[in-house]
């Protein structure tokens, strides 16, 4: 596995949506109530159940995409006893969720410090260009369009799952489908581990080929997005919604400038 920190490829104006995101996730990710302390360590059941509740409420659930109605029961956010011992009280559902605007919410929940940096990270560094390319206003509806795609299609996938699918991930997975049908050509740092951490600067496309490809197989043991793991089919097709999106604005999209220096410890040559 690789980890980008930076692409060769300047901006022309000052990214504000992938910013603005950016900023919303964090805020969204620290106010998320029972959240901060299971992050911690430090977390008790009520904050557990509370979290639980919550992520039932705002997060997206397949069988609910789907099937469009609530389940009978939900986590309430109480802590009962029972004859197994104390736990997480379920009932009726004291709320009304739409679960095409679920969708939406769950773009802006994440389950850890780890879900949340490492989705901001692949945003902060491809998205701005992608966001350059597009304009503001068409790249904040295609990073929504994309996030949705990758719901719906996780869902159709797994009809009747009832766990909460959570993240930017099937959103962010779309920019980078089109950062890829936009600059192929464009250089990325990353860091790969091998005994320590070797910085290489490699094509986006091998970067993010690679990324891809490892959805792509991760996809085909299926899985789900709630704390635990990862809701891999969501990202591949949101992948491929992005690029799809994003392919008519290649024949007008300005190649990335040549990199100067060293590349794999030697020159690099135009056009590699």
């Amino acid at each position: 596995m690789v980890i980008p920190v930076h692409d060769v490829n300047p901006v022309r104006r000052t990214p504000w949506v992938t910013y603005a995101l950016i900023v919303t996730n964090v805020l969204v990710f620290v106010s998320t109530p029972g959240l901060a302390g299971s992050v911690a360590g430090d977390s008790d059941l009520a904050q557990l159940c509370h979290l639980q509740a919550f992520l039932d409420h705002y997060a997206a659930v397949p069988q609910e995409l789907i099937h469009h109605r609530m389940p009978r029961l939900v986590p309430t956010g109480e802590v009962g006893f029972g004859v197994h011992g104390p736990g997480c009280v379920v009932g009726p559902p004291p709320y009304d969720k739409s679960p095409v605007l679920s969708v939406f919410t769950s773009l802006f929940l994440h389950g850890g410090w780890l879900h949340l940096l490492g989705n901001m990270l692949f945003l902060l560094i491809f998205g701005n260009n992608v966001e350059d390319r597009m304009g503001r206003v068409r790249f904040a509806l295609f990073y929504v369009v994309c996030g949705y795609a990758a719901a719906y299609g996780f869902a159709l996938l797994n009809a009747d799952s009832g766990d909460p699918l959570i993240g930017a991930s099937g959103a962010i997975a779309g920019v980078l489908g089109a950062y890829l049908v936009l600059y192929p050509r464009a250089r990325v740092w990353v860091l790969v581990p091998f005994l320590i951490f070797l910085p290489l600067r490699l094509p986006a496309w091998l970067v993010l080929g690679f990324w891809f490809g490892l959805q792509a197989v991760y996809s085909s043991g299926g899985g789900v997005s709630d704390a635990g793991t990862v809701a891999y089919a969501a990202h591949v097709v949101g992948f491929l919604a992005g690029m799809l999106l994003a392919w008519p604005l290649k024949p007008g999209t300005p190649p990335p400038p040549e990199p100067r220096g060293l590349l794999f410890g030697r020159r690099a040559r135009p056009g590699w």
